[in-house]
């Protein structure tokens, strides 16, 4: 009986101990309300962890959840960070088009700055981010593309699908592995060995640690994150330190970095920025593309009408080309069907939720005030799903963004991304049949 009242007791601690944190937590933000205004509904959590694990466990679940409870607007707190979610089409559009004179820079994580570096492109502003931002889009300008990039790209991916051949293949786990020995090959011209094998064990770990807590205590994903960065720098500092003493051209994207600023046209990058910077290339080059090109072939293997359709565009193609001979850029240009698979895929299963916006001063938004220094995650995906501008926004249908000559213009270093998924699709559907 004793033993019984203590752990009734114990439990009865637990359970206030609990209903005072997270009452704590909610006052500590304003309990609805701050000094300046009132606060979006919502909850806060946790103090330090807030919703993250709801968050990174549930995915949209959490979204949506949330959303049915407050509406499309409300506050919580997300890796390591007071946060307003904006899930309204219409405020959304009007966010991504307000910048840093409206309130608003990039806010990414306090884990991802600290993992991909204070000098990646998605987390500086004003001149800094100009400068990395001209340094990335002179590596992969359309006359690149042309001349360099897309021939590299092509023999990569015809060599690369040979291996497929005839064979029972995890299309996740391929095109992952595709997706980031594309990306080394363009960025330094690394080829499959133990140097990717070593740069893909740390990038996948790097990753993870990109959208955690930053706690830095052994065994957290933050602190894992974070020691493959180290080796990952080491690695490329190794690789850098090599070229230099070398001094022999290579052509690739590592090369251009190191004579940016030569010519006197733009300002010299530093060490440091240079290094970010290829840790954000290889970071960028596999992700998106891995799961674009896996989600593509899922639904292009769903629905045979678009299927068919994509593979007569690049038969079409091939007609007068012999068996060997690469697809040139006016051929890319002008798969208007492929591109509209590739967007429509992007639409349905896009690696990227949300932007992440920071606060630099106080910002009104629909009645609501959020406080300087918060976070707005700018969640796009609603966009994606809005039944007004996609008629029956949860079916696969290319033909949406035929309406728009192929799907609007896109920055240069989306396109080089677009290259690579469409040089895939293409092999992948003139030299191969498959089944699941």
């Amino acid at each position: 009986m004793a033993l019984l009242l203590v752990l009734v007791g114990v439990l009865v601690g637990v359970v206030l101990a609990s209903s005072l944190l997270l009452r704590w937590n909610e006052v500590r933000y304003g309990n609805g309300r701050s000094k300046e205004g009132r606060l979006p509904p919502g909850t806060m959590g946790w103090p330090l962890f807030g919703e993250t694990t709801e968050f990174l466990k549930q995915g949209p679940a959490f979204m949506k959840q949330r959303r049915l409870r407050y509406g499309r607007l409300f506050r919580t707190h997300i890796l390591g960070c007071p946060t307003v979610v904006c899930m309204h089409p219409e405020l959304n559009r009007r966010m991504l088009l307000q910048g840093e004179a409206g309130g608003l820079v990039p806010g990414y994580p306090q884990s991802m700055l600290d993992i991909l570096g204070r000098n990646n492109i998605a987390a500086v502003h004003g001149p800094l981010h100009r400068l990395m931002r001209g340094a990335m889009l002179g590596l992969v300008r359309p006359a690149a593309l042309r001349t360099s990039l897309l021939p590299k790209i092509d023999a990569f991916m015809r060599d690369h699908l040979g291996g497929w051949a005839g064979s029972v293949v995890d299309v996740q786990a391929k095109t992952k592995e595709m997706a980031l020995l594309s990306a080394l090959r363009q960025i330094a011209g690394i080829t499959a060995g133990p140097l990717s094998d070593a740069l893909k064990t740390e990038l996948y770990t790097l990753v993870l640690g990109t959208i955690s807590l930053p706690i830095n205590i052994p065994g957290t994903s933050y602190y894992q994150g974070f020691q493959a960065r180290t080796k990952l720098v080491s690695m490329l500092e190794q690789m850098i330190a090599e070229r230099r003493s070398i001094g022999q051209a290579h052509n690739d994207m590592l090369d251009a970095l190191l004579r940016s600023g030569d010519d006197g046209t733009r300002e010299k990058l530093s060490h440091e920025q240079i290094i970010d910077l290829l840790i954000a290339l290889i970071y960028s080059g596999y992700e998106t593309m891995s799961t674009t090109s896996m989600m593509a072939v899922k639904y292009l293997s769903d629905h045979p009408r678009a299927l068919e359709e994509l593979r007569r565009e690049h038969l079409d193609i091939r007609k007068g080309k012999s068996p060997e001979e690469a697809i040139s850029y006016e051929d890319f240009k002008s798969m208007a069907f492929t591109r509209a698979v590739i967007l429509e895929t992007l639409r349905l299963s896009t690696v990227v939720n949300g932007l992440l916006r920071k606060t630099t001063q106080d910002v009104e938004m629909n009645g609501y005030v959020i406080p300087k220094g918060w976070r707005i995650y700018v969640y796009t995906r609603e966009i994606n799903y809005d039944p007004f501008m996609y008629p029956d926004p949860m079916t696969f249908n290319p033909w949406h963004f035929m309406l728009f000559g192929g799907g609007g213009r896109m920055c240069p270093g989306r396109e080089v991304g677009t290259a690579e998924i469409t040089t895939f699709l293409h092999y992948f559907v003139t030299r191969y049949r498959w089944e699941e």
